[in-house]
């Protein structure tokens, strides 16, 4: 009781989040799932985390929606027709954003919006108005930057017009992603880079290789997830290497024994959230989202993420130099890329019966880090002050992408002087996509908004919170957690040389 009323005191939040906070803290005091003692040490000494997601699982934690369904075809729930102008696209959108559930209560897919808008845009001045108003509304009302659009990858006139209105706003929702391949054309992805570099994003998603692990209706969701269109990810768990390794005597010690432990024990956890998600809520029999069509269950799988790996690399082989180091020594990278392969091997060992979109498999994810990690990188990343030349950093980044087909991602962080050069960029992505790289985000160091890891924030907003204000999106306490603990604000800045 004692959380609660710190909760109901706190001048730091806003009213919104508090009733947030309450509703996790009643989830929070039951205790419904069934879990071994090995999962409990584990969890103890945070090697497996369970990311908050709470003790009672009520919605998936990622849901994907079919747009394109609604805006054909309605929401006989919501009482919405077809839409058939601007205004009534955007309006029919934000509607239904509402009632879209995920781990944060807020949608973190809104959909490819340049497609689900340019259809109706007949008068640019007056969509561009509407796009405007469109985007600041999701920015005041879905208080959480893991609200993620997609553009792309074709050029239409609402894909230029959200990139213009984006880089007016300069807010730090909705977080969007350019699905990018070798035909989307060079005017998208250079005004994609001109509006990133002024408020981070767009990132860069690869497309072919998205659309070759997912097939075609796929999207990017919350940090940077790859997901099925009409479907999403039930949980996501996370294996923290570092620590695992800290547990391990040598090199085989780790893994023969403990990260088949590790995984085989976080799997089993992941199926005991999915099981009570689907057999004891009746999220999936009574949702309209299920019954009119927008997601159903068959699209559905589950994200088993990690982080850590420079860290574990470097523990195993007691590597002090930088010159040792993950990201700088052919013996670390070859056993983290080895680390890799056998997390994979292990994670594919294990059958789930309610992911029959990935063939009862779980999905591998480098999971972007948490605002408390000290000391331990986002996914495969190299750490944040050991960053090599960028094209090292990307031919030594991307060979791990490969393993990742719901997300791993890199950041650069240029000089303000590329803002007159985005073509510089636009070579080195298209260089990075053609080393199989999966995502590439970018920002500017005197930008405002800046990406933490796969989510946004305003520098503005940490220092607000940071002198004792309220401030309007929660994802800002996590931003400013990262900038403290995690060094985001020190990274490499690349310059146009």
């Amino acid at each position: 009781m004692s959380n609660v009323l710190n909760i109901i005191k706190n001048e730091k939040l806003t009213f919104e989040q508090r009733v947030i906070s309450l509703a996790k803290e009643a989830e929070n005091s039951l205790n419904v799932l069934n879990y071994s003692d090995e999962y409990v040490k584990l969890k103890n000494e945070g090697i497996i985390c369970d990311l908050f997601e709470g003790n009672a699982p009520y919605r998936p934690r990622y849901i994907v929606p079919d747009y394109e369904k609604l805006m054909k075809q309605g929401c006989e729930f919501l009482k919405l027709a077809p839409p058939k102008d601007i205004w009534e696209a955007t309006n029919t959108l934000l509607i239904f954003y509402k009632h879209v559930p995920s781990i944060t209560t807020f949608p973190v897919y809104i959909g490819n919006i340049d497609k689900l808008l340019n259809p109706f845009i007949k008068n640019e001045k007056e969509a561009y108005q509407a796009i405007k108003l469109f985007l600041m509304h999701i920015d005041r009302t879905i208080t959480d930057s893991f609200c993620h659009a997609n553009i792309g990858p074709e050029t239409n006139k609402a894909a230029i017009l959200i990139l213009q209105a984006s880089s007016e706003l300069e807010t730090p929702i909705p977080n969007i992603t350019l699905k990018y391949n070798k035909d989307t054309p060079d005017e998208l992805a250079i005004e994609s880079i001109k509006t990133a570099l002024v408020t981070a994003k767009p990132s860069f998603a690869n497309d072919e290789i998205f659309k070759s692990d997912l097939g075609e209706k796929y999207a990017i969701v919350s940090c940077y997830n790859g997901l099925y269109i009409g479907g999403g990810s039930y949980t996501l768990s996370r294996l923290n290497l570092a620590k695992l390794a800290l547990s391990a005597k040598n090199i085989d010690d780790f893994m023969e024994d403990k990260l088949p432990n590790a995984v085989k024990t976080m799997c089993e956890y992941m199926d005991e959230r999915i099981k009570f998600l689907i057999e004891e809520t009746p999220f999936f029999n009574h949702n309209f989202l299920v019954k009119e069509g927008f997601i159903s269950k068959e699209r559905f799988t589950a994200m088993f993420g990690m982080v850590g790996l420079a860290e574990a690399t470097n523990k195993l082989l007691n590597a002090n130099d930088l010159k040792d180091k993950f990201g700088h020594s052919d013996v670390a990278d070859n056993l983290g890329y080895k680390i890799i392969e056998r997390l994979e091997e292990e994670v594919l060992k294990y059958d789930s019966p309610y992911c029959q979109v990935t063939n009862g498999k779980f999905v591998l994810h480098a999971q972007v880090g948490i605002d408390s990690d000290i000391g331990v990188s986002p996914g495969c990343r190299i750490p944040i002050g050991n960053e090599p030349e960028i094209h090292q950093h990307v031919i030594q980044s991307a060979k791990f992408h490969k393993f990742f087909p719901s997300g791993i991602g890199d950041v650069f962080n240029f000089d303000e002087t590329a803002k007159k050069n985005p073509e510089f960029i636009l070579d080195i992505i298209k260089g990075a996509f053609k080393q199989n790289m999966r995502y590439f985000s970018l920002y500017s160091s005197d930008c405002d908004v800046i990406r933490i890891t796969g989510y946004l924030v305003k520098k503005s907003e940490i220092e607000k919170l940071k002198a004792g204000e309220a401030v309007l999106r929660d994802t800002t306490v996590l931003g400013l957690g990262a900038v403290e603990n995690n060094r985001v604000g020190e990274r490499k800045i690349r310059k146009n040389d």
